[in-house]
């Protein structure tokens, strides 16, 4: 039992600790979320933190609480769940209603304004870099990439709800389509193989 309540207060603490930093939002975290979940504590691979946060922005909500719900379920179960969704709402909570009585005393300081202005420009450059590292897990071969150089545009025009049910389709088709002509369908970074070229290799001894 201790040490369920020991694994349960390290994700509140990893969601506690990114809460406060994310500037601009569930996008900005990803880079976060990959280096506390993935590169240090290896609770999740980076595959499964892509695929989360593509399936927290296909729900009503915020994609920050969204996507720490989602962890949080994946590492611990419901209470990790709700561990996840606490420890990631809980400072910002406190962060905006201490920001909200500041900024209605030094709204109109040109240091303030400086600083948002900063602030902004920061967070495209966190999305920027989430998107980069999303993307080394999320293009596996010309399809995926085919698919993302022709999302982009479209989301200029449709919600973003639709592009994910579009990509969803599209990709099996794609992989419908691949079986049919006989290679073998990989889901990750490695280059899809023909079967005929299975079988000459096996059956050549090499």
């Amino acid at each position: 039992m201790d040490k369920e309540w020991k694994k349960l207060l390290r994700i509140f603490w990893t969601f506690f600790k990114i809460g406060p930093v994310t500037f601009g939002g569930g996008f900005a975290m990803i880079p976060l979320i990959e280096k506390e979940v993935v590169d240090k504590k290896n609770w999740l691979k980076s595959e499964d933190v892509t695929d989360i946060f593509a399936i927290a922005q296909s729900v009503p909500g915020s994609v920050a609480i969204n996507s720490a719900t989602f962890i949080g379920k994946r590492i611990g179960g419901t209470r990790g769940a709700i561990a996840a969704m606490i420890g990631v709402s809980l400072p910002t909570f406190l962060i905006v209603l201490a920001l909200g009585f500041v900024y209605s005393l030094f709204q109109s300081n040109p240091k303030v304004e400086a600083a948002f202005l900063s602030i902004r420009a920061s967070i495209v450059a966190l999305i920027v870099y989430a998107a980069i590292k999303t993307g080394k897990t999320a293009i596996v071969d010309k399809s995926t990439f085919v698919l993302i150089v022709a999302g982009v545009p479209i989301l200029f025009f449709i919600h973003p709800i639709f592009a994910i049910l579009a990509g969803a389709i599209a990709g099996i088709i794609l992989t419908t389509i691949k079986e049919k002509l006989g290679y073998i369908v990989k889901f990750d970074k490695q280059k899809e193989t023909d079967v005929n070229d299975i079988d000459y290799f096996m059956g050549s001894g090499i």
